[in-house]
């Protein structure tokens, strides 16, 4: 009997599964033949704990340390950049204000980027509070804790029933039969579905899809220092990655569940829009992918007891903030299986708690 059974595999299950690895025997079973295969495998990858409603800024703040300093630290030094062209004065100061960023003089933003269009960009602001997350490495760590509490790891199992007993679960996967005494939810784009199979009433998960390109150094630069760019809209972002640039179109389309793939429409339009504002073309796409981002109703995470059952556990919500919020959710939810209090705020704990939606 494993005291703690956690579907899926992504950033949101193994530092869940992390996490409750020293309150009891755990198992996370995971359907693709790898960690992070999903949304968390093509993520943008940045720690920014400026970005999002307030109860996600209050899970980034509270993550900061653990991603500076546990384990050698995951972080790396990126930076972000806002553009905005020349009539987006409006746009720009808002964004400004969400992002909680300063203006920059247009010459240093050149400097910085050297394909920055002076002909369009009229707006530049800039801040160094912008890391890489190594998420491979954060995966795998998590992974490795379980492991070293006596717990387990599983990959390739599809979850095909799961039943509530007397003494807690049974989930059934690839004809196995394992048990538990709780449940935890992260199944990423399929946590209503995991919900659904186990009896629990499903909250109204919505996937959105998000789509990237990779492309080439522009005009043969080394982009390696450059920061993450971001337009005054949002509407697109561009990131350095090991020598070439991704690019998003920042879309949030509704998708049911699925293993998903750029739009190729979409795709255009949003390296339009970031081609308005650089002066070397896009000649070449070397690939492209497309991840879910699934949001609760409220947008906000999800986190703890059903109001069904408590020994169903939600970890779900975390939308496009999966990794730069991950230490602090896991923790509030170790916390709250622990009984012990949370270093989180009322207000934060209030947004995040599943009965919000009873």
């Amino acid at each position: 009997m494993n005291d703690f059974l956690v579907i899926g595999g992504g950033i949101a299950g193994t530092a869940a599964a992390a996490r409750l690895a020293s309150l009891g025997k755990t198992l996370l079973l995971e359907r693709e033949s790898a960690l992070g295969y999903h949304a968390s495998g093509r993520s943008a990858a940045l720690f920014e704990a400026n970005y999002g409603l307030d109860s996600t800024v209050a899970l980034s703040k509270a993550s900061a340390d653990f991603h500076a300093n546990a384990h050698g630290g995951f972080l790396s030094p990126r930076g972000l950049m806002l553009v905005g062209k020349s009539h987006e004065a409006d746009a720009f100061e808002a964004a400004c204000l969400d992002l909680n960023m300063d203006p920059i003089p247009l010459a240093d933003a050149f400097a910085m980027v050297p394909i920055l269009n002076p002909d369009v960009v009229g707006y530049t602001a800039h801040h160094e509070d912008a890391y890489d997350v190594d998420t491979d490495r954060e995966i795998q760590v998590f992974a490795s804790i379980v492991r070293e509490n006596g717990g387990a790891v599983i990959t390739g199992q599809e979850v095909t029933a799961i039943r509530r007993t007397h003494s807690g679960w049974v989930v059934t996967s690839n004809g196995t039969e394992h048990e538990a005494r709780s449940l935890v939810n992260a199944a990423g784009a399929w946590v209503d579905e995991i919900a659904k199979m186990a009896g629990i009433k499903p909250l109204g998960f919505t996937p959105l899809r998000r789509s990237m390109a990779r492309l080439p150094a522009p005009g043969g630069h080394d982009v390696t220092k450059w920061p993450m760019l971001i337009g005054a809209h949002e509407d697109w972002y561009a990131k350095p990655d090991a020598g070439k640039l991704l690019v998003s179109p920042s879309e949030e389309d509704p998708q049911e569940p699925h293993d998903a793939w750029a739009d190729d429409m979409v795709l255009a339009e949003g390296l339009a829009r970031y081609e308005e504002h650089v002066t070397e073309p896009v000649t070449r796409v070397e690939s492209n992918w497309a991840g879910l981002r699934t949001f609760s109703p409220d947008r906000n995470l999800v986190i703890g007891p059903s109001l069904d059952d408590p020994s169903f556990l939600w970890c779900a919500g975390q939308g496009g903030y999966g990794f730069q919020t991950a230490p602090a959710y896991s923790q509030l939810l170790a916390d709250i299986v622990a009984g012990r209090p949370s270093e989180l705020d009322t207000k934060t704990l209030a947004a995040l708690n599943p009965h919000r939606f009873a």
